[in-house]
């Protein structure tokens, strides 16, 4: 699958209804009435535009014009991501179930116990700062949703090499060593089936 495809559908999937409403508006320029009037999604509209050429993988000013004018900096720093890096890191690769499994069970306890030092801990984990920033500014109070969105990053991004045994490891280097002990036992009891 072509990643730019994948990162406009993402944006896609994202756009409120007055949102894209904006989008079609500032695109009136550039694509003809009745066409726009048709555009029901923003995957819709990003086909128009990849259509007539205006947006291509390695030509994103106007994507970027079009998502500064919405106000949608978090879009406009995925793009930036993807232009320096080539590619968003989209792994079709994912754990298998039981791993699944254990990271969900991981992720609560650790999303239950870690508070205002997440940051450091996804840190260690490795996700970008512009990633953090970004889930900052889109659940600005909501600390607990900002550690669980930045763990699903991580999941992502990791594919099926997320484990565990790395957020253990993360936990420790942290010396948050109380959580880690709390989703060893967590994950014991899951690998023993008593829970």
């Amino acid at each position: 699958m072509d990643p730019f495809f994948t990162l406009l559908h993402s944006f896609s999937l994202s756009l409120s209804d007055s949102e894209l409403s904006s989008l079609k508006f500032l695109c009136r320029g550039k694509i003809g009435k009745r066409k726009l009037e048709a555009v029901r999604s923003g995957s819709e509209l990003f086909t128009i535009l990849l259509e007539q050429q205006l947006i291509t993988s390695d030509k994103v000013a106007f994507l970027e014009a079009l998502l500064k004018s919405i106000k949608r900096e978090d879009l406009v720093s995925q793009l930036k991501q993807f232009v320096e890096e080539g590619e968003v890191n989209v792994p079709d690769d994912e754990p298998d179930v039981h791993e699944k499994r254990l990271q969900k069970a991981a992720i609560e306890v650790i999303c239950e116990n870690v508070g205002r030092d997440w940051k450091m801990l996804v840190r260690k984990l490795g996700l970008s700062e512009a990633k953090m920033d970004r889930i900052v500014a889109a659940n600005p109070f909501n600390l607990r949703e900002q550690l669980f969105q930045s763990l699903r990053e991580w999941q992502k991004w990791k594919g099926k090499d997320a484990k565990v045994t790395d957020l253990i490891k993360a936990l420790r280097d942290c010396n948050m060593n109380l959580v880690a002990d709390r989703v060893e036992q967590k994950i014991l009891l899951l690998n023993t089936g008593t829970k």
